[in-house]
């Protein structure tokens, strides 16, 4: 079944995509407005694209038309916030900061969450998650009714027991027990169904013969 894109209205099109590209990782964001009022939210959309800078991109859309979402709006004026990241036990936690609460309204403490203070940035992270990423905002690109979050990743902290050997800095991914988001509204994926499938070396691949009749060789690259 085809699907164009330039037929169909934007809401059926992220129908497909959420539908479709899962699971995704969840940035539990952590922000502030300048005179200091926090918000806390989740995203799915959302990944690291560099390691070396390290970067983190978050699709972040609008409240209403033309206003944009509060972490999206106080990271425009203050540069900075926190990606906590959404283990099993954060799951409704993370759900009641999902709520549209008005602007004033401090989702950590509807949620029953603990702030601790961040170290290179001013909004603080989140005690109960098991990973945090402190940000400083690199760039903003406007997608129309919602923009891209490009920020560059200046400090991780990860729960004590969740590293395996600091001075290799190898963490205990299967122990993090991290949610994916899945399709529609309120659906979501464990990580703990995991296999392993090591990469293949070149030098280990047994090439296949070349077609006979030498066709795939005349298809345009």
């Amino acid at each position: 079944m085809l699907f164009d894109f330039k037929e169909i209205p934007g809401k059926e099109c992220y129908k497909l995509l959420v539908s479709t590209v899962t699971p995704r990782p969840i940035a539990w964001v952590v922000s502030q407005d300048a005179k200091g009022v926090l918000n806390a939210a989740p995203f799915s959309f959302f990944n690291v694209f560099s390691g070396d800078p390290a970067v983190v991109a978050i699709g972040i859309g609008n409240r209403k038309p033309g206003q944009a979402k509060d972490s999206r709006a106080n990271i425009r004026e203050t540069g900075e916030f926190v990606v906590n990241l959404v283990s099993e036990t954060n799951a409704e936690a993370m759900n009641i900061t999902g709520i549209e609460f008005d602007s004033t309204v401090d989702e950590l403490e509807q949620a029953g969450l603990t702030s601790l203070p961040s170290v290179r940035v001013k909004p603080p992270r989140i005690a109960e998650s098991p990973v945090a990423m402190e940000c400083e905002l690199m760039q903003i690109v406007d997608l129309g009714e919602s923009g891209l979050v490009l920020g560059r990743v200046v400090a991780m902290h990860v729960r004590d027991d969740l590293v395996l050997d600091a001075a290799n800095h190898y963490i205990d991914t299967p122990k993090l027990k991290l949610l994916g988001r899945m399709h529609g509204r309120g659906w979501y994926a464990r990580t703990s169904d995991l296999f392993d499938m090591p990469r293949i070396p070149v030098g280990e691949w047994k090439m296949k013969p070349a077609a006979a009749s030498g066709s795939a060789a005349k298809i345009p690259r």
